[in-house]
């Protein structure tokens, strides 16, 4: 997008030129002429607007590093890759489970229903009687003798009557009407191969992520560097075509007089009128384009796209050591050992291995040792209860009532044991799994080499790009300076009345168009160099400075004064 938009930039000079009707318009030295600047005095720069912040390419990286959302997110799956670690000790800790549940039972039903095994509790009564009258009998006391059943049990009546007890249904003794049950089971693994080759697993997440950290972190600096010298070059531009509508302007102020005079014919007048409107419609382009790219920027680097800011730097001419290369076997050396994206990869083949050991642990057995302590209660409604306080008068009761949480109701429980857990035998999955994490390895493995490959053809181009961007940052300059040569022989010829203010005027604009063009190239070879470098995985937060600016490439071209 940036790229388009500085071509677009680039185009707008290149349909700028004045028209050709009066492209061979020469002056006449007898007819007064309006006077004009050698250079067009640029127009001032508009004030900064409020709350602007000043922005280096220093600043922009340290930003970015910051605050890129890139970044921000890879960091992130790093963090999310730690918890998964210490999720993984987990399992090697002792784990210990709670579970509480209280039941009311509303109706309960009597297991022996429909058997003969309810009269059992039913002549519980006759086992009574039995006792009391073989104690009778042999007590050796003539005033206790035998009885007969229903005098036992009417003797037993008037017991209960006598303190006011009320005897509960007895078709089932065994139901309650509230049931506890509280429970802490406790385990401890002392054997778990999946467990450990699940921590090794997650540790080389960690590092996959950090990898990936490390290598977003050398993607956002090198698009930090080209986003902030594609908003530098869309700068120039705007200078650039602001100059080119200021001579559109000054033209047409010239051939309006010229007109007037009678010097000119009307159609050169209205052709740079047109010429005028094109430039005011191409310098509106630029200024969006420009802009454009500057929010881009802010959006690289993390800042909203609504900040006014101030571009600090300037693209000029960088020094000798921009193009210092290493031998391309030793770059490509250094692109293998360096570049994060492979690290990833070599990673990756590791985590795969290490998702097979886990497969494979599930083969072996597992032990471990385990407590489960309960505490668990049948508690009924009615908690009263008779006894015969003298065992010499069966027939004579108290009552007593225990509490809810009587002993008589609530009883511990505490199991202890190991417990191993070995499957035999499951079908041959556990063999197919593991052959399937294999092929994953060898995929891995087949992905490392593509991306080793890929790695030497993109050093190898980055070291084309940086070449041709030195050959052609060369050819520019010298076209510079043909440029300035030209412009100040126009000069010359306007002194002398050989040559139009067109001519001058064309000049001039071949002029900032070959300066353009040198600016062009100067970014892309600071481009080429951070594209070297990231390729080559040496890149480092430092920008990729220019050097001072230099004399061979003036700002402005100065007019000679000795004519010819």
């Amino acid at each position: 997008m940036q790229r388009l938009l500085l071509a677009a930039g680039a185009a707008l000079l290149l349909t700028a030129p004045a028209s050709a009707q009066v492209a061979g318009q020469t002056a006449d030295p007898a007819v007064s002429r309006v006077p004009t600047a050698d250079a067009p005095a640029p127009e001032p720069e508009p004030a900064p607007p409020a709350g602007a912040i000043r922005l280096s390419l220093d600043e922009a990286i340290e930003i970015a590093l910051e605050r890129s959302y890139a970044i921000r997110g890879a960091a992130l799956d790093v963090e999310n890759a730690r918890l998964q670690v210490r999720e993984a000790y987990g399992g090697l800790f002792p784990r210990a489970d709670a579970t509480s549940s209280y039941s009311r039972n509303v109706v309960q039903a009597n297991p022996f229903a429909g058997s003969s095994a309810g009269n059992i509790f039913g002549g519980l009564g006759a086992i009574g009687w039995l006792q009391y009258n073989e104690t009778a009998r042999t007590d050796g006391d003539p005033a206790t003798m035998p009885i007969s059943f229903q005098e036992y049990n009417q003797n037993i009546a008037e017991g209960y009557d006598a303190i006011g007890y009320t005897p509960a249904d007895g078709s089932n003794p065994f139901g309650t009407d509230n049931s506890f049950q509280n429970t802490v089971a406790i385990s401890q693994p002392l054997y778990s191969g999946t467990a450990f080759a699940a921590v090794r697993g997650a540790k080389a997440l960690v590092d996959i992520n950090r990898a990936a950290v490390d290598q977003t972190v050398d993607e956002v600096i090198h698009q930090t560097r080209t986003a902030f010298y594609d908003a530098l070059l869309a700068q120039e531009q705007v200078r650039v075509v602001e100059a080119s509508r200021q001579r559109a302007d000054e033209t047409a102020s010239d051939f309006t007089q010229l007109v007037a005079q009678g010097v000119s014919p009307k159609l050169d007048r209205l052709n740079a009128e047109v010429d005028l409107a094109n430039a005011e419609t191409q310098l509106a382009t630029a200024r969006a384009a420009a802009q454009t790219i500057t929010d881009q920027l802010l959006l690289t680097i993390g800042l909203p796209v609504n900040v006014p800011v101030i571009l600090e730097g300037t693209l000029n001419v960088p020094d000798d050591d921009l193009f210092r290369t290493v031998a391309t076997l030793e770059a490509l050396e250094e692109a293998v050992e360096g570049r994060p994206d492979l690290e990833q990869a070599r990673l990756a083949i590791r985590l795969n291995e290490v998702q097979r050991d886990i497969t494979q642990a599930a083969a072996y057995p597992s032990l471990s040792a385990f407590a489960n302590l309960g505490y668990n209660a049948n508690v009924p409604d009615n908690r009263t209860s008779i006894f015969a306080p003298d065992p010499n008068d069966p027939f004579t009761f108290e009552e007593s009532t225990e509490g809810f949480f009587s002993d008589a109701y609530w009883q511990p429980s505490v199991t202890v044991g190991l417990s191993l857990n070995w499957t035999l035998f499951d079908g041959f999955q556990t063999r197919r799994r593991v052959q399937q994490n294999q092929i994953a390895i060898d995929k891995a493995e087949l992905q490392l080499e593509q991306a080793t490959q890929a790695a030497r053809l993109e050093v190898a181009a980055a070291l084309r790009q940086l070449e041709s961007a030195e050959q052609r940052l060369a050819a520019q300059a010298q076209t510079v300076t043909t440029a300035e040569t030209a412009y100040a022989f126009a000069q010359e010829r306007l002194d002398t009345g050989v040559a139009s203010l067109v001519d001058v005027r064309l000049a001039s604009q071949n002029l900032d168009t070959a300066r353009l063009n040198f600016l062009q190239a100067v970014r892309d070879a600071l481009v080429a160099r951070s594209d070297y470098e990231r390729a080559t995985g040496a890149i480092a937060p430092e920008p990729v400075r220019p050097a001072e600016p230099t004399p061979t490439v003036p700002t402005t071209a100065t007019r000679s004064t000795d004519p010819r």
